[in-house]
This record gives C-alpha cells, sequence and structure tokens, in this order.
C-alpha cells in the first residue's frame, strides 16, 4: 500500500478539536508512538484507520486530503520569495511546519498582504487604531474560500423557496415571476434601463429587469429578487458572523451571499448533483437542463459540497484578456496567487484564441499536483455600437484523480497530455521555458554574450537540483 501523507493534517485536526496525543491515540485504539509517527508521515495509514480518524474527528475523507496545508504553503512560499523582504531562502522543511500551523499561517499572510496593500496604495488604508485594511473585493474572496464556497444555511433557504415554486418548472421565468407576483405583490417588466441590469421600487412593487438580459440572466434575478424577500435572515446570520471590516466588504458579501441563494434556486441540489453525474459533469448540457447560462452552471457546481453528498470537488475562475480576477473559488485545492500574474501556459489565458470553443488542458503544477482544467470565453454585448464587447474566460478543474468522472476527461492519454505550468514566472523553477515572463526570484541568472537561449532567462539551478 502507498504511503499516504495526511500527518500535517491530522495533528492540525487534532490540535483544533483539542486533544492531546495521548488522548486522541486513545480514542483511535493505537499507541501514542504510533501516532506520533503518522502525525510525521512516518507510518502508513491503513484504510481502517482513515475511518476511525474520520469518526473521531467528525469529518469526511476530503477533509484529510491536506488541501489547506498545501494552499497555506504555496501562500506562505509566496510571501518568503517576496523580493523585497530580501530574505535567505526559507527551508522547505520550515515552510511546510508553519504551513501546519494554521493560526501562526494566517497571521503571516496578514501581515504580508497589508505590506502589498501598503505598497499598492501608496502607504495603504490606514484605520484610526493603525490597522491596515484589506481592500473588500479580496475580503470577500477569502471569505468565500474559506467556506470552499458552500453554505448549508443557504441551501436550506434555497429549498424552501424551491418547495413553494411549480415543481416542473424550478428555475423558469414564469414560475419564478407567479412567485413575486402572488406572495409580494411585485410586478416584473422588461424595458431598456440604460447602464443597470435590475432595478428594484419597493415603494411601487416594481421590478425592472434590462431588456439586454438574455432570459437565463433575467430568470437568475428574479431568483435573487426572492432571496432578498424571503431569505434575509440566513444571509444576515453569516453576514454577521464574519464580522466584515468595511461597510462595502459587509455589502459586497450580502450580495454574494444572495447571488448564491439565486444559484441554488435556480438549479437545487440534490437535482444538480444527480443531473451532474448523470451527464458527468458537462457544463454545456448541464445549462441546457436547467435554463441557466454557462458561467451560472459552471458557478453552481463549484459549490457542490455538501457533506455526505459532495460532488466533484471543483475550483472556478473568472478573468479578463489583461489577466485580472473577477472571480475565485477553489474547493479543488488549487493554489491561485493573490498578487502578480498567472501562468501564460495555462488554458485560463490560451482560451482566448479560441472564441466560444471548451478548451482543455491537463496542468501539472508539480509531480504531486495535478489538474485537469476547462476554460472557454463569454463574451457579452457592449454598451454601444464602436466600443469592444466585454470578453471574459470562465476556467474550471479538479484534481486529476476525477478526470474519469468527467467528459472532458474522455479520449485524454492523461499522463502524455500533461503540461507543465507555473504558480507564477516569479516562483516557478522550470527551466527552458519559452513563456516565461520574468526570471524567478530565488535563482540568481546565468547570462552570457556566448549563449542567446530560446528562454528569456536562463537561471542556475539550486543545489541539488538539476540544471
Amino acid at each position: 500500500m502507498s504511503k499516504i501523507m495526511i500527518g500535517k493534517t491530522v495533528r492540525r485536526l487534532r490540535m483544533e478539536q483539542g486533544f492531546t496525543q495521548q488522548g486522541f491515540a486513545q480514542k483511535l485504539g493505537i499507541s501514542t508512538s504510533y501516532l506520533n509517527l503518522v502525525e510525521h508521515d512516518q507510518r502508513n495509514v491503513t484504510a481502517s484507520l482513515l475511518f476511525k480518524l474520520t469518526d473521531v474527528l467528525k469529518v469526511d475523507l476530503a477533509a484529510l486530503s491536506g488541501t489547506q496545508e498545501r494552499e497555506f504553503e504555496v501562500a506562505l512560499r509566496e510571501v518568503f520569495t517576496d523580493p523585497q523582504l530580501a530574505m535567505e531562502p526559507v527551508p522547505e522543511a520550515e515552510l511546510q511546519a508553519l504551513a501546519a500551523a494554521p493560526n501562526a499561517a494566517r497571521a503571516v499572510l496578514a501581515l504580508h498582504r497589508a505590506l502589498a496593500g501598503a505598497r499598492e496604495e501608496g502607504g495603504g488604508i490606514t484605520l484610526p487604531s493603525g490597522r491596515k485594511i484589506l481592500l473588500p473585493t479580496e475580503e470577500v474572496r477569502d471569505f468565500f474560500h474559506a467556506h470552499e464556497n458552500h453554505f448549508p444555511a443557504l441551501e436550506d433557504a434555497a429549498e424552501t423557496i424551491g418547495k413553494a415554486l411549480d415543481v416542473a418548472a424550478v428555475g423558469s421565468t414564469h414560475a419564478l415571476a407567479e412567485r413575486l407576483r402572488r406572495n409580494h405583490g411585485l410586478v416584473v417588466s422588461v424595458q431598456p434601463l440604460g447602464g443597470a441590469l435590475r432595478v428594484f421600487d419597493a415603494a411601487s412593487r416594481m421590478l425592472t429587469l434590462s431588456e439586454d438580459l438574455p432570459r437565463e440572466s433575467r430568470g437568475f434575478q428574479m431568483a435573487f429578487q426572492l432571496a432578498l424577500l424571503e431569505a434575509r435572515a440566513p444571509v444576515e446570520a453569516i453576514v454577521k458572523r464574519a464580522e466584515p471590516t468595511t461597510k462595502d466588504a459587509a455589502e459586497l458579501l450580502r450580495i454574494g451571499l444572495l447571488n448564491y441563494i439565486a444559484g441554488a434556486v435556480m438549479m437545487p441540489y440534490a437535482a444538480m448533483l444527480s443531473a451532474a453525474r448523470e451527464l458527468r459533469y458537462d457544463v454545456e448540457a448541464l445549462s441546457a437542463r436547467f435554463g441557466v447560462s454557462y458561467e451560472q452552471a459552471c458557478h453552481r457546481l463549484s459549490s457542490m459540497q455538501r457533506a455526505g453528498a459532495r460532488g466533484v470537488p471543483f475550483f472556478f475562475l473568472r478573468v479578463d484578456p489583461a489577466g485580472n480576477v473577477s472571480k475565485r473559488f477553489s474547493a479543488a485545492g488549487f493554489p491561485f496567487m493573490r498578487y502578480g500574474g498567472t501562468c501564460p501556459r495555462w488554458v485560463a489565458h490560451s482560451a482566448f484564441a479560441t472564441p466560444g470553443a471548451i478548451r482543455v488542458q491537463v496542468a501539472q503544477l508539480s509531480p504531486t499536483e495535478t489538474f485537469l482544467c476547462f476554460a472557454r470565453t463569454l463574451t457579452g454585448r457592449p454598451a454601444r455600437w464602436g466600443e469592444p464587447p466585454p470578453v471574459r474566460v470562465v476556467a474550471m478543474g479538479c484534481d486529476i484523480s476525477h478526470a474519469r468522472e468527467v467528459v472532458y476527461g474522455d479520449g485524454l492519454e492523461l499522463a502524455a497530455a500533461a503540461v507543465g505550468i507555473g504558480l507564477s514566472c516569479r516562483l516557478c523553477e522550470r527551466q527552458d521555458c519559452r513563456s516565461r515572463a520574468f526570471p524567478p526570484i530565488a535563482h540568481r541568472l546565468a547570462l552570457s554574450p556566448d549563449l542567446t537561449s530560446a528562454s528569456p532567462y536562463r537561471f542556475k539551478a539550486m543545489p541539488g537540483e538539476k540544471a
């Protein structure tokens, strides 16, 4: 049996739940010395022990995957290779040890985030207390990421709304409009709205939708309005617990949670999970079945993480041609970069070359981190003639172990198809990459007037690495 490397995760969960090593070993029915070896990845974890761990810790197997530790390692590596810190390289063992201490890791990341914010904002935004504040968009993204973009209370609220709709027409614009009319006295109209897409006038009980909205988006906006009227309590409870640092962050979070409910109304959890498994996560087929847009279906798939009924864990990313990320969620453990661009070899960027077509890529970050990724462009309407239409790419992906469950993995020789990518050029240590934009931070350049390389930056390998 191959060794299952979950020691750091077991140790973190044990400590978070207040177990001593001796007491935890007794509950598992193993010796303290054996548990110590497991926590240091020096002993195999048998299937029976895995099930005992999930039972005692009250988590499922997915929680033992070590995703959080890997994400912390990636983020900390970015921090410690920041050229403005001018630090000596941090040994991998020390970095891994810090990643296994979540509170300390979060503190280091928060400090670096404040430093980065100060750089970008010419001194930063400082509260009277002297505390730096995070940009509202980043604060809300971090909140959704920390919850794996899944909120059981909001799923319950969406199911309550859905049960009152005509079951045969769940998500249809007619069923939603009738619910708004009968239960709330709202009249829904479609009119030109200039730059707005939806306007709600509480005094006149009028909900006006822009004629620019496609039909599936009109349904989504009506579902949003139902969430606003019928599910404020669970939304406000989550906002209160989140303790946003600013009013803007609170409002962004509130809107994001209402959007979540709208998506869950249009695509009920059980029905969506059943259809996703039947159609093998074919996003275009799912969007047709539920009458939603491609992006809405992708967004919903990224939230299917209900305990005991999990879908394939996907990451979700929306990016524009300039590389600006406007949405990101990850239940798949994909290590998104917070600052700086991502790899130009990644399908999330190359998809711009084939508008409207779904492109598939087996993206290998490291020998142990490979993802099945798929991406396509989405083109919106320009505000007026002569303006360029807004174009974005929506990218999804999952760990390569799920490739056979997903239609986009069909016909691929997974090992042969793998494309090496990096987190970003400054952190990537791949030699001879013709797409490299910057040299890696942790290496010295190896330049010579006697040699012109296909790669714009040649660099020296670290001790112990192959040149």
